[in-house]
């Protein structure tokens, strides 16, 4: 699929159940409490189903795609295309994401690009951006309105004076839009309209309107809406698995796993090494384990113990074992560090983390959130 015009990446509401107004009954809610509602929404959503309609208008053409969306935050989703009048993204294509692996089925060309990313670690998009508008943008509450015979709250965003870039990342539908070269050529001239409409009862966002104007005319209308939604409702068996149409041509990129288990013990069957058990917080239980296999002249064995917070929304942390170091110690983005008498080295930065070479064996503890103690799970590794 073409991501230089639309990049459907899934996308999520939750049920959140109604929150009380703050302050008295008479008293309005606020665009800045709304949007915090929506970020609390998406840290423990777990499951949607919905029909989602997107439409790009420009003074050229209207490009339409209706498509039927299941999401398990962040890395599950599962996109099918209804209804489309743009030509990159037929009537018919299909994109199922899993942790290991992602599915994209052209219709036109019979074609199904199967992509393995076992180690690929997964943000929460769309929390990212609603931070992001609630910390950098000009918020205003524009009163309620209907989407999809359910009330919501309008909110207009004004981005920073310097905050209108070539590339939007949508809070409906994780979706990034790409802005035209010759638009981001008149930028002194351009002018970026935002607004979100947010489910009175879900707290979460329903529909999204970006507009984009050069000199007052608007160039591109880029909206994005919601209907039918089930919610926290569990989604059918299979729902992330995908089996390619019999006439179709299946190419592959990424390194395929040599496993993906469920339990310490049977990854070890195919391992040269014992894995740790890591001491990690009660709030993480194990998720997976994955094994990448090299020869050993770029990298051996790769094992990587997958942890999360089941309530919480893309809070995870990794334990990898390499049987080669993949860490530069002499890298600006290290702080050596002293780990229980051994030589370590710490990261920061999105992602945080701890290497150290012990034993012949190269350990990394990582997380993208920076509440997980991380030298207390590498102290718990130590050095086998």
């Amino acid at each position: 699929m073409n991501r230089r015009r639309i990049l459907a990446a899934g996308a999520a509401v939750a049920l959140a159940g109604c929150v009380s107004y703050p302050g008295s009954d008479d008293e309005p809610p606020t665009s800045e409490g709304i949007v915090r509602d929506a970020i609390e929404t998406r840290r423990h959503m777990h499951d949607l189903k919905a029909r989602r309609t997107m439409t790009v208008e420009t003074p050229a053409e209207t490009v339409e795609r209706v498509e039927q969306i299941a999401r398990q935050p962040p890395a599950k989703q599962r996109i099918e295309v209804v209804e489309s009048t743009d030509p990159d993204v037929p009537t018919g294509s299909v994109t199922v994401t899993n942790r290991a692996t992602t599915w994209e089925y052209n219709p036109k060309t019979e074609v199904v690009n199967k992509q393995y990313h076992p180690n690929k670690v997964d943000t929460d998009r769309t929390r990212l951006v609603l931070e992001t508008l609630l910390e950098d943008y000009r918020l205003s509450y524009e009163g309620t309105a209907t989407v999809d015979g359910r009330t919501a709250h309008v909110i207009e965003t004004k981005p920073p004076v310097d905050g209108i870039g070539p590339t939007i990342e949508l809070v409906v539908g994780d979706t990034t839009y790409v802005m035209p070269v010759n638009l981001v050529q008149d930028r002194e001239n351009l002018e970026s309209g935002r607004t979100m409409w947010i489910d009175d009862e879900y707290r979460y966002p329903v529909k999204e309107r970006t507009t984009i104007a050069v000199d007052g005319e608007v160039r591109h209308d880029l909206t994005v809406t919601y209907d039918h939604l089930e919610i926290d409702q569990g989604l059918p068996p299979g729902t992330f698995t995908y089996d390619p149409p019999k006439d179709a041509t299946v190419e592959t990129d990424g390194r395929k796993p040599a496993g993906v288990f469920e339990s310490r013990s049977a990854a070890e069957e195919i391992l040269p090494y014992d894995l740790p058990k890591p001491d990690v917080p009660d709030s993480y239980v194990l998720d997976r384990i994955t094994v990448v296999e090299r020869a050993p002249d770029v990298g051996g064995t790769t094992t990587t113990l997958w942890y999360n917070d089941p309530n919480v929304i893309a809070r995870e942390l990794y334990v990898a074992v390499r049987e080669s170091q993949r860490f530069n110690p002499t890298a600006s983005t290290l702080e050596e560090i002293d780990l229980d008498g051994h030589t370590a080295y710490r990261r920061d930065g999105g992602i945080q983390s701890v290497f150290w070479t012990c034993g012949g064996l190269s350990h990394e503890v990582s997380s993208l959130t920076d509440d997980a103690p991380l030298l207390e799970i590498a102290s718990s590794v130590g050095c086998p």
